[in-house]
């Protein structure tokens, strides 16, 4: 049989309170290390979210600042292709939507990244493209300009053959006037003897040779006499009338027709006295088809 500790001397007894106090100490202490535990894991989360707070406003400010920039580039696209165009703002109106978004977590954060970077990948195309059509424009610039040198050019040659055409023409014009030589004019009286008095004039003879010109029409001709007085009166016909002279209406004195084979044919035109002649020098001139051919003169007394 086991002795009693509690009559033995130098033992003593065990008391209760005190037992129970320890563990109330016990129980404080791992309390308060917990509720250590618990604060230095809430500054520590606190510290974490304000970090990643942080982060979350850098990222979303630079999002913006890239958005911004590249709403920028997208203005600085310039085009005349109206398709193209048409894209460009589309994708601008996209760009103003996300502007006006919030990236108020990572998951946004990333979407936001993805979309920046298909916004850049499609102004990289719109670049290509803008410059592919500016080049094809600066060729077609290039075409166009040198077609226009080139008829400008043609324009030139063809005004400068024009106005050659023109001179040779009117050298042909020229050379092909059929002249007059040697025109003589002689009074006659009424037995068609030659009289110079006035007073014994019957018809005015004047003779003279049409020259031969082989590039002249042949055909049949009227040639005009113009008689005019000393002091500038044209001697006029019965049947006379006017006559056009580089678009310049003429009187003329007599006509006479004559068949010209390209060959010198000698012919005479004949003026009747009506009472009109006086005493000087006149002039006498020739016309055929428009043109002067001869002219002379002769003196009354």
């Amino acid at each position: 049989m086991e002795p009693d500790k509690t009559n033995i001397p130098g033992v003593e007894k065990e008391n209760p309170n005190k037992k129970s106090a320890i563990w109330l100490i016990l129980l404080i202490v791992l309390l308060a290390i917990a509720l250590g535990g618990l604060v230095y894991k809430y500054y520590t989360q606190k510290s974490a979210m304000a970090e990643m707070e942080e982060v979350l406003t850098a990222e979303k400010d630079s999002l913006t600042h890239q958005l911004e920039h590249i709403m920028y580039q997208y203005d600085t696209l310039k085009t005349t292709n109206d398709t193209l165009n048409k894209e460009i703002q589309v994708e601008k109106k996209r760009i103003k939507y996300l502007l006006r978004l919030q990236a108020s977590n990572a998951q946004k954060i990333k979407l936001y990244k993805r979309e920046i970077h298909t916004l850049r990948e499609i102004m990289k195309s719109y670049i290509r493209q803008i410059d592919s059509l500016n080049t094809r424009n600066k060729m077609l610039t290039e075409e166009n300009l040198q077609i226009s040198t080139r008829l400008q050019t043609v324009e030139k040659t063809k005004q400068e053959l024009e106005k050659e055409k023109e001179e040779l023409t009117g050298k042909v014009n020229v050379a092909s006037v059929i002249m007059a030589k040697n025109i003589t004019v002689t009074p006659l009286n009424k037995r068609g003897k030659e009289k110079n008095k006035i007073g014994k004039i019957f018809k005015l003879k004047t003779c003279f040779t049409l020259r031969e010109n082989p590039i002249a029409e042949a055909g049949q001709k009227t040639v005009y006499l113009r008689i005019q007085r000393p002091d500038s009166i044209v001697l006029a016909g019965p049947d006379t009338d006017v006559i056009e002279i580089e678009g310049q209406p003429l009187a003329y004195s007599a006509k006479r027709e004559v068949e010209y084979l390209n060959k010198d044919i000698e012919m005479c035109i004949y003026w009747d006295n009506d009472g009109s002649l006086i005493s000087g020098k006149y002039s006498v001139t020739l016309y055929l088809e428009g043109h002067k051919i001869g002219e002379s003169s002769f003196s009354l007394k």
